[in-house]
């Protein structure tokens, strides 16, 4: 390894599992410290020298007190996210509530919390977890999660624009159908919903990739260690692809 972010200090949320996790487990690789976070610190187990912490990124208070404690950092990656299935009709006011505080207030709570050691510093670096459903395309059966991916999109793009000039980068990454632990549930879900097997319905997945493929985690958080390490010292505001052809 190039060791590209020797010396930077890192937070990622929802680092238990998927992409969260091969982003931490990435971001060691290049020498990073990383404070890998999660709701069930169980799920942190076996990223190794990652340091783990418990966090509820819904909770304003855990956010403020575990920003307080850690200080300044270099790099916040904001990963957490939940997938809602279905149209507006399927979508009640919790529904839509609960996306909206998972997928994008948790942004906003973390953004708010570690920004100001940022510019203290004068440099930092911001990578949100965004998606190919969205502002970038619409799908099927995401109303209410593609309205909230269509959100984290502005709400870097407007963090990038407000800082540009006090050394904050933000940028989002928007994956395609990626293979991980919340796929597998959404599989089965699907499968029991429309009667089918698991097998047809991880096909239906893999079917919507042009490249034929599901993604891996790993090869999102090759685009996260690019953003976050300052081979992107110039590149703010912008989202990226990673997603196998899927927003063609």
């Amino acid at each position: 390894m190039a060791k590209r972010l020797q010396g930077k200090v890192a937070v990622v949320t929802a680092a238990g599992q998927g992409i969260g996790r091969a982003i931490a487990e990435a971001f060691v690789a290049e020498g990073a410290t990383v404070y890998a976070t999660d709701l069930d610190i169980s799920k942190l187990e076996g990223i190794a020298k990652a340091k783990k912490r418990k966090l509820d990124v819904l909770s304003d208070r855990q956010v403020a007190n575990f920003a307080e404690k850690l200080g300044p950092i270099d790099i916040l990656v904001n990963a957490a996210g939940f997938v809602h299935h279905g149209t507006i009709l399927d979508c009640d006011d919790k529904a839509w509530e609960f996306s909206f505080d998972l997928n994008v207030k948790s942004m906003h709570r973390m953004t708010k919390a570690f920004l100001p050691g940022m510019l203290a510093n004068g440099h930092g670096t911001i990578v949100n977890i965004a998606s190919g459903a969205g502002s970038v395309r619409g799908i099927p059966n995401r109303y209410v999660y593609g309205a909230t991916k269509a959100a984290v999109i502005g709400l870097t793009k407007a963090v990038a624009a407000d800082f540009i000039k006090k050394g904050i980068r933000a940028n989002a990454i928007c994956p395609g159908t990626v293979q991980s632990p919340s796929l597998d549930e959404r599989i089965k879900e699907l499968a029991k919903n429309q009667g089918i097997t698991e097998q047809a319905a991880r096909q239906a997945f893999i079917d919507r990739q042009p490249m034929g493929r599901l993604g891996t985690p790993e090869e999102v958080a090759a685009l996260a260690v690019y953003l976050a390490s300052d081979e992107a010292s110039y590149t703010t505001g912008h989202i990226y692809m990673v997603d196998g052809g899927f927003a063609l």
